[in-house]
């Protein structure tokens, strides 16, 4: 009898895992043990659900500081007349200052002020009064001054040009002045004395926008406050101007306004000109993201810890089904590929279910602080990806161990 040699058999064609397949195995994996899967995604589910809220509420809230910063601070300029030497400056402010501010393009509103000398004020003459008053201050001012601050008036009016103009007394004077005086309504021409000179009071502030000083003081005209005490806007330091402006418009405004005020002496204003509000919500996103971007952080590391833990032993019960897998012809690479799958399976399910708590928090934030939400694609669409990221590093040392596993040992056990 003759024997014929068999030929070795070549080289088994290797395993492959189609993604398809990787992808049922996590999933049955997963839905195997759905109690376990709930408690392993909750911490990236916290890690993503912050990232995104924090991210989304700090642009929320951002936006809210823009919009407050801007309707009041930066459309605020104050010009302030400072010569290097004030005996021989001459001239600061020209008498038509005023409208020189008002020429240029993104002004709404400017007017001049200056503190006086007045030290006394009364709702009664001196020789009956009993409250007389050391601390009121009492401005002179143009009209414009007022219309600058956002003066809003509870009873009466503010003065015009033309009351200017005349030098009348009149005087508008704040809301806590008022009731300190005693002075309520104004039909019957309530009178103030100022160092014993009677002013009719025409209005009462009751609120304004900027430079809350005004509720506690006296505002007269600045022709009256030079024609009575004397006080030259022209010459006496200490006089300012107001200047409310367009949003957006307060740099270039301040740049202009020395120029036009003064072109033969620019340099001797001081001009004080509101920071870009593109900077402060720059600064204010970058404290709050600071922050609370590192406690989102620490979420996400705590969630990568319980995917690792749990993937290591998914590893340990299911020793016996790698060992039937090996002897079926998986090799290393299948096996690790099949609990890296489920490791980021699970990370991706944490941050799906993580991006959806975080964009209802941002919405619900919003709604009840009557806020608009913003929300940055770039932060929320890749959140399911950063999951599985965070997943897939955390099963590379678990899936590593389980391709470690030999058939014959597995199979012992």
């Amino acid at each position: 009898m003759s024997f014929r040699k068999v030929p070795e058999p070549e080289h088994l064609p290797s395993i492959r895992l189609r993604f398809v397949d990787l992808f049922g195995e996590a999933l049955s994996a997963i839905l195997a043990r759905p109690g376990r899967a709930g408690l392993t995604v909750l911490g990236t589910v916290l890690g993503i659900a912050a990232f995104v809220a924090v991210l989304g509420l700090t642009a929320t809230a951002s936006g809210q500081i823009d919009k407050h910063f801007s309707a009041l601070t930066a459309t605020e300029i104050t010009i302030e007349d400072a010569p290097v030497d004030p005996a021989v400056a001459g001239q600061g402010f020209p008498e038509d200052a005023e409208a020189k501010a008002k020429s240029i393009i993104g002004v709404r509103e400017a007017g001049l002020y200056f503190s006086t000398d007045v030290g006394r004020v009364s709702g009664q003459p001196y020789h009956l009064a009993r409250d007389v008053r050391l601390d009121a201050a009492v401005l002179g001012a143009s009209p414009g001054y007022l219309h600058a601050a956002h003066a809003r008036v509870s009873t009466g009016r503010l003065f015009d040009s033309l009351l200017r103009s005349r030098g009348e007394r009149v005087a508008v004077i704040g809301r806590g002045l008022a009731a300190e005086l005693g002075i309520g309504r104004l039909d019957a021409q309530q009178a103030i004395f100022l160092d014993g000179t009677p002013f009719t009071v025409i209005g009462v502030v009751a609120e304004v926008d900027r430079d809350p000083a005004i509720l506690k003081s006296v505002i007269v005209p600045d022709v009256t406050a030079r024609k009575e005490w004397g006080t030259s806007v022209t010459n006496t330091q200490g006089v300012r101007m107001l200047v409310d402006t367009d949003l957006g418009a307060a740099q270039a405004v301040g740049r202009q306004l020395p120029v036009a005020l003064r072109p033969d002496q620019p340099e001797r204003f001081r001009v004080k000109v509101p920071p870009d509000p593109r900077f402060l919500k720059g600064e204010v996103s970058g404290e709050l993201n600071g922050l609370f971007l590192a406690l989102a952080g620490l979420c996400l590391i705590v969630g990568a810890a319980g995917i690792a833990n749990t993937i290591f032993v998914s590893v340990l019960e299911r020793i016996g089904e790698i060992g039937l897998r090996r002897a079926l012809g998986a090799g290393r690479r299948q096996i690790a590929a099949q609990f890296l799958a489920e490791s980021a399976a699970l990370g991706f399910l944490g941050g799906l279910i993580g991006m959806s708590v975080g964009v209802c928090t941002v919405v619900g934030v919003a709604y009840f602080q009557q806020w608009t939400p913003v929300l940055e694609p770039l932060t929320v669409l890749p959140s399911p990806l950063a999951g599985a990221l965070v997943g897939l590093i955390a099963g590379l040392v678990p899936s590593w161990r389980a391709g470690l596993i030999e058939p014959v040992e597995a199979l012992r056990r």
